[in-house]
């Protein structure tokens, strides 16, 4: 069995339990909160707003339509069917589209760039979930999709995440309720290195053109009902000019 089949199935298993309403999933903060306030980052580097947007790992599809109230042309693309589903049941109105795509897989990202052509990417919190043999296939595909004139957006988990994850993780009552699920389908977040994030990207033919630190939001909260902010960096790239 392949890396990413795991990584497929692991996935496929997480979205076929996960409670329908938004908010349920450990990560599926309110737009607001998060693509909101990380487009704000990705637009002053935008060389064409027009171009096709996908949201790569838009699981239930949430920050999806958020970016389709703000795009004419919004895509989600996940790996996993089940995710898919709810993204769907979630957009009766088919504000966006959706498409299973493992970006790993070459001939799948640029089937979808022939399709769209160049487009803009926003990807939140899944490259530190891939496995290593992943990481930099996953960076080539996105180079594949932004083309010539598309940007990137990754937003990615700190390495200082970890520990404080493994500390929800380890409590005296075990893992909270939304990061028992997570936890349980091997979805454990990996150790990602600061310093590799620009290093995918640049070897995937990519230049860095802003980046800088953040906190990602969840949808859990501490017993005394702080919500639960993870560190993380954030980078644009695109081609050189």
């Amino acid at each position: 069995m392949s890396v990413t089949s795991r990584y497929r199935e692991a996935w496929e298993g997480f979205w076929s339990e996960a409670p329908e309403e938004q908010g349920a999933v450990f990560w599926d903060a309110e737009p607001a909160l998060t693509a909101g306030v990380h487009l704000a980052l990705l637009e002053p580097y935008l060389v064409d707003p027009g171009l096709p947007l996908v949201d790569l790992g838009c699981g239930n599809g949430t920050q999806t339509r958020f970016l389709a109230d703000r795009f004419r042309h919004v895509v989600g693309a996940d790996i996993s069917a089940a995710a898919l589903d709810h993204a769907r049941r979630a957009d009766p109105a088919g504000q966006a589209g959706y498409r299973q795509l493992d970006a790993v897989e070459k001939a799948e990202t640029q089937a979808l760039h022939t399709e769209l052509g160049d487009a803009n990417v926003y990807m939140r919190g899944v490259l530190h979930q891939c496995e290593p043999d992943d990481r930099q296939p996953l960076a080539d595909g996105l180079a594949t999709l932004v083309g010539e004139r598309g940007r990137v957006l990754l937003v990615e988990l700190s390495e200082t995440a970890r520990p404080l994850l493994q500390g929800l993780a380890r409590g005296t009552e075990g893992p909270p309720t939304k990061l028992a699920p997570v936890l349980r389908h091997g979805i454990a977040p990996g150790e990602v290195a600061d310093e590799a994030v620009p290093e995918y990207l640049h070897a995937a033919g990519l230049t860095l053109l802003a980046g800088g630190e953040l906190s990602l939001l969840t949808t859990e909260h501490t017993p005394d009902g702080t919500r639960v902010e993870l560190p993380a960096q954030w980078v644009v790239a695109g081609r050189a000019a």
